[in-house]
Parts: structure tokens; sequence; C-alpha cells
């Protein structure tokens, strides 16, 4: 069956269905991965957004048991060519299936290259994936304009606390859009974890009297949790030590009064470089977030600039003045992606004074 890509500047992408056949408007981005495609599918801070894998084969390798979380979350899936016969010992099915049994539309046979290129130039924008071919443009444009990706951190956090047992530190994790390998890295490291709703309070997770709080990646505009801003900053004014990661990262600099702006087309992928400031050595990274923290606005008796991103010289990280904060914009729990910066979450458990 056919299937359209309408971007709101109003090219048109003609190519095959796959998946679901519903129609979907999203945010569009792109992701650079040349693997780890069922990751990026279940990563919560795709909510909202529809991705355009670069990379030209994907699904070569079938379904894994490699998920992020419980589903995907992804609204949409664009590929270039996709593998009609998934080959690997680990396979547990296709990614059309997949796709089917989550009611996520999707589209191949487009010459990603080329959108990838408009999403470059113009910046992401956003789009609808339809197997209508009797769409009317003038009437598609004007509902894409005014399609907003909103507060999404509310559809994907957990429902209710729960906890990893470990015999290590104990770790509050404040679960904005949770990567399930972040938790998965400290219990590793033999952390007892307690994964806590967006909504928590700072009192009931202080209450706990926890070594440690991390907190997660997350969907959409870090602007939009105003709420859980007013939490992190009460949690930033405790003594105990603080972890955060890609929204997490933004949202304490929202929370310390720095701010956030949009980039043009985010950073999406496991191969971009940054800069630890403070030996001067570079990692690869996995990253996944189109918005950063600005540097101009941040108060240097509050933080620093601990990361930089070598590319586009955008804050990768940041560490805060007298207290145990770190924080960075990308994933050193990767999945997918280089492991290069999992070095981080050991700095963590030094911070909480090791595992005893």
């Amino acid at each position: 069956m056919k299937a359209f890509l309408i971007l709101e500047d109003g090219t048109v992408f003609e190519g095959t269905s796959i998946g679901s056949q519903k129609e979907v408007i999203s945010e569009i981005v792109f992701n650079t991965s040349m693997t780890g495609y069922l990751e990026v599918m279940t990563d919560p801070s795709y909510a909202g957004q529809a991705v355009v894998m670069t990379y030209p084969l994907i699904g070569n390798y079938g379904i894994t048991p490699d998920a992020e979380s419980k589903r995907p979350w992804v609204d949409g899936y664009i590929v270039r060519e996709l593998s009609r016969m998934p080959s690997n010992f680990r396979c547990e099915g296709t990614i059309q299936d997949f796709l089917k049994e989550n009611d996520i539309p999707g589209i191949a046979g487009i010459d990603t290259r080329a959108l990838t290129k408009i999403l470059r130039d113009k910046g992401t924008m956003n789009g609808m994936i339809t197997t209508d071919e009797q769409y009317e443009l003038e009437k598609v444009l004007p509902r894409l304009k005014e399609y907003q990706t909103g507060n999404v951190v509310d559809k994907v956090t957990c429902d209710e606390k729960s906890v990893l047992n470990g015999k290590g530190k104990k770790v509050a994790l404040l679960d904005l859009g949770a990567k399930k390998n972040i938790a998965d890295s400290l219990h590793d490291r033999e952390c007892e974890v307690t994964i806590y709703p967006a909504h928590t309070t700072a009192e009931e997770i202080l209450a706990a009297k926890p070594d440690g709080i991390m907190l997660s990646n997350g969907p959409g505009d870090p602007k939009e949790c105003q709420a859980i801003i007013e939490e992190i900053r009460k949690l930033y004014e405790s003594d105990v030590p603080i972890f955060a990661i890609c929204l997490g990262h933004q949202l304490m600099a929202l929370a310390t009064g720095a701010d956030t702006y949009k980039l043009k087309y985010g950073h999406r992928g496991g191969n971009h470089p940054v800069k630890d400031l403070e030996t001067g050595r570079v990692y690869i990274s996995s990253q996944n977030h189109g918005y950063a923290v600005d540097d101009k606005a941040l108060d240097e008796n509050i933080a620093v600039p601990a990361f930089v991103n070598v590319n586009d010289g955008t804050n990768e990280g940041l560490k805060y003045i007298g207290k145990n904060i770190f924080t960075v914009q990308f994933h050193p729990e990767a999945c997918p992606g280089p492991q290069d910066s999992s070095y981080l979450f050991d700095r963590f458990i030094t911070m909480m004074g090791g595992n005893q």
C-alpha cells in the first residue's frame, strides 16, 4: 500500500506503508545510528516524535530483547529500506510486525538522505504519515502548523514507585521518561534503585534518605515541566548528591536560574563527540535531544560548563559549584551507542561515598 509523508513546508514523499495504516501527525526528527533501532523505538524521549533513520538499511537483525521500556514510544517510523528477512540468533520477529502490534504507522522506500537534508537546512518540522491517496495539501498544512508536542513527560513516566534491590548505595531515580539501562547501570554497580514517578514531591524523595538522586532523560520541551522544576529546586537545595542526564540536566539548569533553547534539528544518534573540559579528553556519545542549556545564561557562582559538543559548541554538561551535583546532556548508559562515558556512573558512586 502506498504511504505519504507530508512536511509542513509542503514537501511530499511517497513510499510504502509499513506497520499500522492509521494517520499520524508528529514532529519529524532524524537519528544517525547504524544499529540499535529497537532501543530507539522504545526510548521514551521520542514520545511525540516520528523518527527518520538515516542509515539506509534497517531491520536486518529483527526485533531482539533489547527494549529500553515496556513499549515503543515513537509516533511513526521512517526508513529507506526495510529488511524483509531478518537473520540473527536473538531475533524474535520483524520490525513490520512489531509496528503493527503496537499500532505505529511507518513509511519505507523514500529518500531519507533528501529528507534529512531538508530537516538540517530548514530545521525540525512537523509532518503527517498517511495512506490516504486523496489527501488535500491545503487542508493538511494548517493542521501540521498547529501541532504541538506539549507536555509528554506525564505520558511516559511510571505510574507508581518500584524498587530494584541491591546491597550498595540507595539511589532515588526520578523517572522523567527513563531508559531502562539507567536503572540497570546503577543496579550493575550494586545500588538499590527506587524509581519514582515524575511528579513525586521532593519531600517524599528526601524522606527516604537516599544516598544519591538520579534525574533521568525524557521527552519534550523542558520548560513545559514547571511543577517538576519546582521540586528539583528543592532537591538542589538539599545536600544529597545528584547526577542528571538529558532532560534531567536541562531541568536542573532551569531550576537554578539558567535557560534552555530549541536546537535547529537536535542531536540524535550514537556518534556525537563531547569534550570533557577538565581533562581535555573527547568521548563519543549517544544522544537524543532537541533542546540545550544556554551557556550564556549560566551564573558562574552556581554552575560552570563541564562538557562541550565538539561539532557545534553547545553545552553537554554542568558542574555545580559547592554542590555534589553534576549533569550531562548525553547518555552515559548508551544503548544504542558507545559506552565511552559509562565511567560517569562510577563517578556518581564515588560522589555518594562508594559502595560499602
